[in-house]
């Protein structure tokens, strides 16, 4: 918890970032949940006896979404948590609890580019499996090519962050977090992205190459009096 918390201190950016309008829409769903509960198996984080949090097994979830239209050359896929409280200082502190109007900033928690358009579905784990400090590669795998998750920040500061990272809102914050998952169906194999590139970098590459987009929302939390 103690890492998780200095990375976000040192790395969450709220990027105001406008999504390109879409022509139509993909259907997005998730192998093992209800569709609206993140599990704790995909979570950085779960709740403990006390209400408070441990590690978890960060796995990244299964995902799947319907095929693109004609000309869907690749797909790019993003996970963001806009619930993020902007004071740091307030996270998991017994004395103290977040209101749920709160202040609030994005965290970027997955990023992949150019999966492949023959790809219509993710594994559990195939981006993430188990907890890490420092995150996966920054580099082009089978299914895509990482991008730098919010650990990261895209500035490198705490060195390159790439893969999934779980769900762990404060367990003293008093709104349910939603993690909203996107997947964009484009008409190029290759999107033109820097060495290291973050969610925004990749928006704007897609800019004027989205042929369709959908997303699911999944929610999680560690305070069982959270409310949406």
């Amino acid at each position: 918890m103690k890492t998780m918390l200095k990375i976000l201190n040192a790395t969450v950016i709220a990027a105001v970032v406008a999504t390109p309008a879409l022509s139509a829409d993909l259907k997005v769903t998730f192998a093992k949940s209800n569709g609206q509960t993140l599990l704790p198996e995909n979570a950085s984080c779960v709740s403990t006896g006390s209400d408070k949090s441990a590690p978890g097994p960060n796995k990244s979830p299964a995902v799947s979404w319907s095929k693109g239209p004609k000309g869907t050359r690749s797909y790019a896929l993003t996970m963001v948590d806009p619930d993020v409280p902007a004071d740091f200082s307030l996270f998991n502190k017994a004395d103290k609890t977040i209101p749920k109007d709160f202040k609030r900033m994005e965290f970027v928690h997955w990023v992949l580019a150019d999966i492949p358009a023959t790809r219509t579905s993710l594994t559990e784990g195939m981006d993430g499996n188990g907890p890490s400090s420092s995150g996966l590669p920054l580099e082009r795998t089978t299914y895509g090519r990482r991008g730098q998750n919010g650990a990261g920040g895209g500035n490198l500061k705490d060195g390159p962050h790439g893969g999934y990272m779980g769900a762990c809102p404060p367990w003293n914050d008093e709104r349910i977090h939603s993690y909203h998952v996107t997947v964009y169906a484009l008409d190029v194999y290759q999107l033109n992205l820097p060495d290291i590139f973050t969610r925004a970098d990749l928006l704007a590459a897609a800019k004027g190459h989205i042929l369709a987009s959908g997303s699911q929302e999944l929610f999680y939390t560690l305070n069982a009096k959270a409310a949406k």
